[in-house]
């Protein structure tokens, strides 16, 4: 495998693996099956449909190979991920959060530093919007707002019933316009694919009828931004010109989406080099991958050893993972394990930077640009 370095002894642990060939052709991949909806004469239909999220790597390195391939408009989740996007010069940049306190002022001081840039972030209440048209009122250019609406995720977002009625309380406020809808369905990762499409379907059907109603009250026809990565083949099989995809994890892959969603064709990218720190007993050993070297929010394994299927995580605290093995005399602290985790997305946001493998070496290294907040 890509991530058997010839050269491990030269990685200090934990660390972050990348293998740069696999996230290039994820993203191709990605563009390949956003295709699939469009107009399959027209050049670059594909990553026209994209606006891809990048919560996942938070990388410029990463930034850098979506614009090479074509990708203008994306997503992000906080600040220093938007100012990332801008100084790599993304022109189109959806903060889908909804921006409330500080934020809104922190999101202005960026408009104003990158004024060539089409700013947008989420609402989803009057306070909310009322906030961003103070902040925004004596702005040169008002905030494109999109109204976030809860299609299921139960996370944020409006009831689509009251959205058309809310768009009209917006549209009466200086600073702010509403430029779109964004129907995000997390919720839906069912491993069926017939299930996952009717499911999609539904979503997508409540945002519909919200900017049919809007269309028909205010004569403007608002796009949509739908789905994560695993609704959006489902999303990605429309026609519809106004609806735009929105997948993350595609970029590096993980474990968790590999194992529920096994029809979807992308490549593991991203995998942890760790080493035995101590043997405990004859079925017990320790690894250093603690919570701050793994995303620890799902219950155990949170990480798998393909070299080692018999490992049981069984106990994490902030620097070690107990693991219990058939044979842990066969094991001695100094070997390398390397182990690809459940949920990459909190994973990239532990480490200060990515270890780039190509031929089984370390050959550069990814800086995790817009680490934190």
């Amino acid at each position: 495998m890509w991530y058997h370095l010839t050269n491990p002894d030269l990685i200090d642990s934990p660390a972050l693996l990348v293998h740069a060939g696999n996230v290039a052709d994820n993203i191709q991949k990605t563009i390949h099956i956003a295709a699939a909806g469009g107009p399959e004469a027209t050049p670059g239909a594909g990553a026209a449909r994209l606006r891809p999220h990048v919560k996942t790597h938070k990388m410029r390195a990463v930034t850098d190979q979506l614009l090479a391939a074509g990708i203008r408009q994306f997503k992000c989740a906080t600040l220093k991920e938007a100012r990332m996007l801008a100084e790599a010069g993304a022109l189109d940049i959806l903060l889908a959060y909804p921006v409330v306190g500080p934020k809104a002022e922190g999101l202005r001081q960026l408009a104003d530093a990158f004024p060539a840039v089409r700013w947008a972030c989420l609402t989803d209440s009057e306070a909310g919007a009322r906030h961003l048209s103070a902040v925004f009122a004596d702005a040169p250019h008002p905030i494109d707002v999109w109204i976030d609406l809860n299609v299921g995720m139960g996370r944020t977002g409006i009831d689509p019933a009251e959205a058309p009625a809310f768009v009209t309380q917006i549209r009466q406020l200086p600073g702010v316009q509403v430029a779109g809808l964004h129907a995000y369905d997390g919720h839906i990762r069912d491993t069926d694919f017939a299930v996952r499409c009717d499911r999609a379907d539904a979503s997508f059907a409540l945002a519909k009828a919200v900017q049919q109603q809007i269309l028909a009250t205010h004569g403007v026809e608002l796009p949509i931004v739908v789905g994560g990565t695993p609704s959006f083949p489902a999303h990605a099989r429309r026609t519809d010109p106004t609806m735009q995809l929105s997948p993350g994890t595609f970029v590096f892959w993980d474990a968790g989406y590999g194992q529920a969603l096994p029809d979807l064709p992308y490549q593991i990218a991203a995998v942890l080099l760790t080493r035995v720190i101590s043997v405990i007993d004859d079925q017990t050993l320790c690894i250093d991958l603690g919570h701050k070297s793994v995303a620890a929010e799902n219950p155990f394994p949170r990480v798998l050893f393909p070299d080692h299927p018999d490992a049981e995580p069984i106990g994490q605290s902030e620097e070690h993972l107990v693991v219990r093995v058939p044979n842990a005399r066969a094991h001695q602290p100094g070997d390398v394990w390397y182990g690809i985790p459940i949920h990459i997305c909190p994973t990239v946001n532990l480490y200060d930077a990515v270890q780039v493998v190509a031929d089984r070496q370390v050959v550069d290294q990814w800086p995790v640009t817009a680490r934190g907040h």
